[in-house]
């Protein structure tokens, strides 16, 4: 009896054993084809052209419009092919019924399908690091003296600067030097990821253990508490460096009629001169410092006194002269500078009170701006803006109605760059954001390459990547537009580049189709915030002209097309820049 019992018992230790080796080969086996698939690209471009490390591997390409895919140079002819489609839209020919629903089904499970693969694959903490440390920083160091924990609450700040956040990344040291570019002599945090900026501290000061929250990008570190903040002093490594590297003069203008009604705080000081008006205006947290004559004055840009309509610049000098019998007519002009202070009448945002009854769309091809355009809708409204995506970056820089659910009605529009059917008609109306197609596909090649403030190098604009993906998207710059004018219910086409030269009265137009209630003080505190964190500094661009003559051909045509698809519309059509001469 013993003996079967002991080979029972070994039997059952050898059937463990191979159990367990099954589950590691499982185990193993499953290791080794996601390692395949996630470098399924890189095997595939052949060892006539290396991977770019600093690259990512591009999507699959879209067919647009039901196209089959393009080959390098093979660019001739689609736009005719676009413009087929846009012509059946608009005769309800047997294309559209027949032929153009089955495109549409297929079409959107191709741009769904390039959605998770383009926008959702994003830099990994790795690439973006290795980014940001390639770019170059500024190297000033800060020793900046801790002067403790103030009270404050979003009524009441302790210092009513600029503010900026960073919900990953935020250090004392990065608090510290943004309020310094600003011009600012005290920086302080709170909640471990807000950076409050100002000249003066304006609430009392309490127990240093209240301030009980670590920064989030440096453990140890101080930054506040709830409805604490942790202040610190800057400290200026050359005299006057913080102060007038960020000073800009906005020109000549005439006094208005209506003077008190700006509200300017007029500045006494012996032996005046430009430099002194502006180190005053800074020390009061104006963004503007005017000068007229031996008179300094400090305020904000308002209704009265606009800044859109600028003098000849020989008023101010003749106005700025010592000369006491100056025809009154020359006497009234400002020489205006615009500090590094925040324009800090628009900072604050929130969710909507109420549950917004429609959803409304801010739609855009990827490049075309969409990111500046929420910055300057939630300055100008109040209200956050909500996305159909989640990007991490953004959130973390204090875009906080991109975590919130897009359907949810607490936001007051919503980013997308889908252009389906089905999600279209989601949407109850549409801000249709256009941008010219060259700026928009190089916008979101320096994007895909060095995220959302870097620049492609020439390598990746002499790569092959960069040819498929013009060949790719821009005929879904094309698409989308049509797309949006064809499903679209209730359609606002704003164009970038308009945006730019006449901001205001745009932002006024968004607003009132948004249906929100704005102040003109408020637009212009937009207009002069209206960079935000998410502007590529400067405007570089590649050593040699990216576009070969097939890549122009093929946009030319496109934009024909979107300029005649606006028309059919009853919408005016691109910008004359646009258009191919």
């Amino acid at each position: 009896m013993a003996k079967p019992l002991y080979r029972l018992q070994r039997f059952l230790r050898r059937t463990q054993l191979f159990l367990l080796f099954l589950g590691v080969a499982y185990i193993m086996a499953g290791s080794v084809l996601l390692l395949q698939r996630a470098s399924l690209v890189v095997t595939q471009r052949g060892a006539t052209s290396p991977p770019l490390s600093s690259l990512p591997s591009l999507p699959s390409p879209p067919r647009a419009l039901g196209m089959p895919p393009v080959r390098v140079g093979g660019y001739r002819g689609r736009s005719s092919q676009i413009m087929a489609r846009w012509q059946g839209y608009k005769s309800g020919s047997p294309l559209d019924n027949r032929t153009g629903t089955r495109w549409l089904m297929s079409r959107n499970l191709e741009i769904r399908h390039l959605r998770r693969r383009w926008f959702h694959s994003l830099m990994t903490e790795k690439d973006m690091s290795q980014v940001e440390r390639s770019t170059p920083k500024r190297n000033v160091p800060h020793k900046g003296s801790y002067m403790g924990c103030f009270l404050d609450n979003s009524k009441e700040r302790a210092l009513r600067g600029s503010v900026s956040t960073d919900f990953r990344k935020m250090t004392s040291t990065m608090c510290q030097d943004t309020c310094s570019v600003s011009g600012y002599q005290f920086a302080g945090l709170e909640y471990g990821s807000e950076c409050y900026c100002g000249n003066h501290i304006t609430s009392l000061r309490v127990r240093d253990e209240e301030c009980n929250l670590d920064c989030k990008g440096e453990k140890g570190s101080p930054c506040g508490g709830v409805g604490r903040l942790s202040v610190f002093k800057v400290e200026d490594v050359l005299p006057g460096q913080r102060r007038y590297r960020n000073v800009h003069y906005r020109g000549c203008f005439r006094e208005p009629e209506n003077s008190s009604s700006t509200s300017l705080v007029h500045v006494l000081q012996p032996n005046l001169t430009s430099q002194s008006c502006i180190e005053a205006c800074i020390n009061k947290e104006f963004p503007l410092a005017m000068l007229r004559r031996s008179d300094c004055f400090c305020g904000y840009a308002t209704p009265d006194f606009t800044l859109h309509e600028p003098a000849k610049e020989e008023h101010c000098s003749q106005s700025n002269t010592t000369e006491a019998s100056l025809p009154s007519t020359l006497q009234h002009f400002y020489q205006v500078y615009q500090t590094p202070v925040q324009d800090s009448r628009c900072t604050e945002r929130k969710f909507l009170p109420e549950k917004s009854s429609s959803l409304i769309a801010l739609s855009s091809f990827p490049g075309a701006g969409n990111t500046w355009v929420r910055h300057l809708i939630e300055l100008a409204t109040g209200y956050y803006t909500g996305s159909y995506y989640f990007d991490g970056t953004l959130y973390n820089r204090g875009f906080k109605g991109e975590k919130d659910y897009w359907k949810s009605g607490r936001t007051i529009c919503v980013k997308t760059h889908e252009s389906g059917r089905r999600e279209i008609e989601m949407y109850d109306s549409v801000i249709l954001l256009i941008r010219s197609p060259y700026r928009s596909l190089m916008a979101e090649f320096n994007r895909k390459c060095a995220g959302h403030l870097g620049y492609a190098s020439d390598q990746n604009w002499k790569a092959k990547e960069w040819p498929e993906f013009v060949g790719s998207y821009a005929s879904w710059w094309a698409s989308h537009v049509l797309d949006w004018l064809r499903f679209g219910r209730r359609v606002l086409v704003v164009h970038f580049e308009e945006l730019q030269t006449a901001l205001v009265p745009r932002i006024r137009s968004i607003a009132s189709f948004l249906n929100a209630t704005v102040t003109e003080d408020r637009l212009l505190c937009a207009e002069s915030n209206q960079d935000g964190h998410f502007k590529r500094s400067g405007a570089r661009r590649p050593t040699f002209d990216p576009f070969t003559p097939d890549m122009r051909g093929l946009i030319d045509g496109l934009i024909r097309v979107v300029d005649q698809a606006l028309r059919d519309s009853n919408h005016t059509g691109l910008p004359l820049e646009y258009l191919p001469r």
